[in-house]
Formats: C-alpha cells, sequence, structure tokens
C-alpha cells in the first residue's frame, strides 16, 4: 500500500470512531433519503395518479393502476444492471464516487417525471417517456443501496455493526415518510382537479433541493480502511480480481442466499405500502388524504423500529431475527386484510403499522449479514447483484399481481398465500446461512484468501491487528 493509501486509510479508520462513525452514518443514510423518497414517490404516484394521468381509460380503476404498475416495475428491473455497473465501479474505485453519481441521476431523472405531459397531450410518448425515466431512476437506485450500507458497516465494530448498518435501512421509511407527507399536503390543501391536474408534480420537482443537500454531504465521507487495503492488494497484485464475474464465480451460494433473505421481504414491504392502498380504494373506496396519513404514522413507526431491530441482530444473532421476520410475516395478510375491511382508521393505522414492524425483523439486519457473505474485494458486486436481482421477481411483481388476482377474484386470500411461500423461501435460505454475529470482515477477506490462494494466514491477521479499535 501506498504513504498516500495508508494516509487515506488511517483517516478512514479514525473516521470510524465515535463522532466520525455517527457522521459517516448521516451521509450514508441522506443519501438514502433521497433516493428512497424519489423511488416510493413514483409507487404512490402510480397508485393514486399515473393510472389516470398517463393512460387512457378503459372503465375500470383497477385497468390504469395496472398499467402504471407495470411501468413501476420496469424501475426494479433496472435496478440488477445498475447493481452489476455501480458494483464493479464501487469495489474498483470506491464506495464515495459511486454513490456520489447514483444520487445525481436518481435526482434528475426524478425532477423530470415531474415534467412530463399526460396522455391526453401526447397520446403514448407520454407512458413511453415514463417508462424511460423510470428506467434510469431504477438504474441508478440498483447501485445505491449496496454501496449505502457498505459504507456504514466496513466502518462498524464488529459487536454493532447489525445496528450500525441498520441506520441506513431506517433512512428509506424517511425517504418515503417525506414521499408521503409532500403527497399529503398536496391532496388534502388541493382540489382533486388541481392535485391531478399539478398538484403531484411539485413532490418530483422537490427532489431537486433534496439531491443537493444528500451530495454536499456524501463529499465529506471517507473510505473505510478496510477497503482501501482491498483495493491496494488488487492493484498490487494480478492474481487478486474483483467485481460481479468474480463474485459469480467464486460466490454463486451467498448471492443465492442474498437474494432468498431479499424475496420475502422486498414482497412483504411492497403489498404493505403499496397494494394495501389499492386494497382500501378500490374495494372500499378510502379516502385518499386517510390512506396517506396512516402511510405517515406507519412510517414513522418503522423508523424508530429498525435500529431497534438491528440492536437484536447483534445481540440474539442475525438467523434468530431474520427467522422472526419471516415466519411472524407469513401471517400478516391473514389478519391484516379483515382488519382493513373494518374500515375503523385506527385499526387500518394498525394493520399497516404492524406489517412494517413485522418486515423490519427481516430488514433490518440485511446489511450486516450480506456484508459478512462476501469478501471486500468483491462485497458491494455481491451485495448489490443479491439483491437487486431479487427485485424483479419479488418487489417489482408483488403489487401488479396482487392487484391482478384482486381484480380477477375479488378476494385477498391469493395474495396471502403468495406472500407465504415467499416467507417459505426466505426461511430455508436464513436455515442454511452460518450464523456470523461478531465476526471481523478481516476475517472474512484471510478466509477468501486462505480460500483461493491469494495471501496467506499471517498476511490477513495482520492486516485484522491494523484495523481494530
Amino acid at each position: 500500500m501506498s504513504v498516500e493509501q495508508r494516509s487515506a486509510a488511517k483517516a478512514g479508520h479514525d473516521a470510524g470512531k465515535g463522532s466520525g462513525l455517527k457522521k459517516i452514518v448521516a451521509a450514508s443514510m441522506v443519501g438514502t433519503v433521497v433516493e428512497w423518497y424519489e423511488f416510493f414517490l413514483y409507487a404512490t404516484a402510480a397508485t393514486l395518479v399515473f393510472g389516470k394521468y398517463f393512460f387512457p381509460s378503459t372503465g375500470n380503476e383497477l385497468d390504469g393502476i395496472i398499467q402504471a404498475f407495470i411501468t413501476y416495475a420496469v424501475g426494479f428491473v433496472a435496478r440488477p444492471l445498475g447493481g452489476i455497473v455501480f458494483g464493479q465501479i464501487g469495489d474498483k474505485l470506491g464506495r464515495k464516487p459511486t454513490l456520489q453519481l447514483t444520487i445525481v441521476i436518481v435526482g434528475v431523472s426524478t425532477f423530470l417525471m415531474g415534467c412530463l405531459p399526460g396522455f391526453a397531450d401526447l397520446g403514448y410518448w407520454a407512458p413511453a417517456m415514463l417508462v424511460a425515466l423510470r428506467f434510469i431512476q431504477g438504474f441508478a437506485l440498483g447501485g445505491e443501496w449496496g454501496g449505502a450500507v457498505l459504507l456504514v458497516a466496513e466502518h462498524s465494530p464488529n459487536t454493532s455493526r447489525g445496528f450500525w448498518s441498520s441506520w441506513p435501512q431506517a433512512a428509506v421509511p424517511v425517504g418515503n415518510l417525506l414521499a408521503t407527507l409532500v403527497l399529503f399536503v398536496m391532496s388534502t390543501t388541493l382540489s382533486s382537479e388541481a392535485f391531478l391536474g399539478w398538484g403531484w408534480r411539485v413532490a418530483f420537482w422537490l427532489s431537486a433541493v433534496i439531491v443537493f443537500v444528500g451530495y454536499y454531504i456524501r463529499t465529506h465521507v471517507t473510505e473505510a480502511p478496510i477497503f482501501l487495503e482491498a483495493k491496494a492488494q488488487v492493484e498490487e497484485s494480478k492474481a487478486i480480481s474483483y467485481g460481479v464475474g468474480e463474485v459469480i464465480r467464486k460466490y454463486p451460494k451467498g448471492i443465492l442466499q442474498a437474494m432468498g433473505l431479499r424475496f420475502a421481504e422486498n414482497i412483504m414491504y411492497y403489498l404493505v405500502v403499496s397494494f394495501a392502498i389499492v386494497y382500501l380504494k378500490s374495494v372500499h373506496k378510502y379516502d385518499t388524504s386517510s390512506l396517506l396519513l396512516a402511510l405517515l404514522i406507519a412510517h414513522v413507526i418503522h423508523f424508530l423500529v429498525i435500529p431497534q431491530v438491528g440492536r437484536l441482530v447483534d445481540s440474539w444473532g442475525r438467523k434468530p431475527v431474520y427467522l422472526v421476520g419471516a415466519i411472524a410475516g407469513a401471517t400478516w395478510p391473514f389478519f391484516a386484510f379483515p382488519m382493513f375491511d373494518t374500515k375503523n382508521a385506527v385499526i387500518i393505522v394498525l394493520a399497516v403499522t404492524i406489517g412494517l414492524c413485522l418486515h423490519a425483523f427481516m430488514y433490518a439486519g440485511q446489511p450486516a449479514i450480506m456484508s459478512e457473505l462476501f469478501p471486500t474485494r468483491m462485497r458491494y458486486s455481491g451485495v448489490s447483484l443479491g439483491s437487486q436481482v431479487t427485485s424483479i421477481f419479488a418487489g417489482s411483481l408483488a403489487p401488479l399481481l396482487a392487484t391482478q388476482w384482486l381484480k380477477d377474484t375479488g378476494s385477498w386470500l391469493p395474495t396471502a398465500i403468495y406472500l407465504v411461500v415467499a416467507c417459505a423461501v426466505t426461511v430455508v435460505a436464513v436455515v442454511s446461512l452460518k450464523e456470523t454475529k461478531g465476526i471481523a470482515l478481516q476475517d472474512v477477506d484471510e478466509a477468501d484468501a486462505i480460500r483461493h490462494g491469494l495471501a496467506t494466514a499471517s498476511a490477513g491477521a495482520a492486516s485484522k491487528q491494523g484495523t481494530k479499535g
């Protein structure tokens, strides 16, 4: 490692102590807030606005929503591509520059969505442009999540990695909360005609302000020492490789395990925050503002719960906490939809909130678990690929399938069975894991080096000693 790299590594190591780690967490969170503000804004708008604004009327409200969800799914299809591209960049150049790039791309694409004319103005060119911007947005988000959580995980102490790396996860409901809050204000202060005409655009335009803030904060973070060392080793030895191709060849099991972990969590989240709105609005004609208020309350509680579950991940272990979430999550639709059918506002809020709390038991521990599945030289690629490929088959399809089943059968039962199957897949993935509570990431790198003949065990031990603290 060069003198310059050693100095940078020391700076990163110092940043990982005390208030320095909190600054890194804040930098990671603010970008994630921006990304998910914009991504969830699209999800909510797809349910409330896009079906009417960008698509021709068929006489059936659910048809427009289904078409809007198809464009919503495009973003999920783009995410694995973004995970591959930005994972490669992140493993080669660093977490910081990659995260700066992704936040700008998502911000620009979201702002432009707010400028699009509707179907009445451009016909099918309107949804075509929406799909193109949605693809770009999803592409950038595919590279965002892995970098954000790894920036924290690689700086965190071994004994509290679950807690610290859960904070970027907690930023997701904050972003969703902001998006819901803006839409709530717009929908309550404007008439339905004004909201559908221009009010929804304001929320998309506000993303530009948040992007500037997020980008600025991310310019002041440092790379983790363990990444700088891994980068130096790759640069110095042609025998050591990194990135997407390498992780697919060397850690296919880790990718499949990451995908399995993500499956039920991703499906459940979008059933709770997206399909619940569709169900309440189409079946019970529930008021839009009341629905958004219910989500506001639920997102606040979700934000508070995630870090506490992160503490449990460090004390109980990765596997037990995740199993609680997967098993309990399978029961959610069987009591939640009857609660929705009461049309009681308090009970509806409770049903949504319980769903997000159960989701937190899977979601909070993901960064720690996934970061411990892969060595540093290919960690960004492995985490991004494992998490984002799953989104094609999970989050993108969940609200679309659930809405179609509701249209065809008039029942929520097919959706409930769907979630049970998804949770069973995730349970199998969790059971296949080794418990990694408290493990040092340097030990993961050392095991990788020994397994593939890249370095000696003593070199790994020296690395471990050099980054303790």
